[in-house]
């Protein structure tokens, strides 16, 4: 009896219509960073898998090495992966960027070709222009995708500048 009981108090937690990512609202928002004047505040788009994110040094000043920290377990490879980036004000689109992550023959971070079911977790920079943000509120578009187009991740961010 104590195993139908285990069971059926698994399937209640799992099921989509009695959690949280199966609802209208998905994912829970998340805070990757808030100081120094900066707020990004993000919720994974991708219905099936939520992940981990935080921002180092949080400030309106970004620094051109930025330290983050992700974190993810594998749905699809990764021999290739791509990362493209919206950034929209108002409605308007400001800036629509893609940069390759993994590529077969120049691989840049060690999780390159990781394998579904594997753990990905990077501590360290992003190289990065390093800008200053204007006051302001701007949404955020973040997609990382494998050579077959599968989503590895993604994410609706919004960054606030005060």
């Amino acid at each position: 009896m104590n195993g139908v009981a285990a069971a059926l108090l698994v399937w209640i937690l799992t099921s989509p219509s009695s959690s949280d990512h199966g609802s209208e609202n998905g994912w829970p928002k998340h805070t990757a960073c808030n100081s120094g004047g900066l707020e990004v505040v993000y919720q994974s788009c991708d219905p099936l898998q939520d992940f981990g994110l935080s921002i180092d040094q949080c400030s309106k000043q970004i620094q051109s090495n930025l330290n983050i920290r992700f974190g993810i377990i594998l749905r699809q490879d990764i021999r290739k992966l791509f990362l493209d980036i919206t950034l929209m004000a108002k409605g308007s689109s400001i800036l629509n960027y893609s940069y390759p992550l993994c590529e077969e023959d120049q691989p840049k971070f060690s999780f390159c070709g990781r394998r579904k079911g594997e753990q990905i977790y990077y501590a360290g920079p992003v190289n990065n222009p390093g800008l200053d943000v204007p006051q302001g509120e701007y949404q955020l578009l973040l997609e990382l995708y494998n050579e077959n187009r599968a989503t590895v991740a993604c994410a609706n961010a919004t960054v606030t500048s005060s």
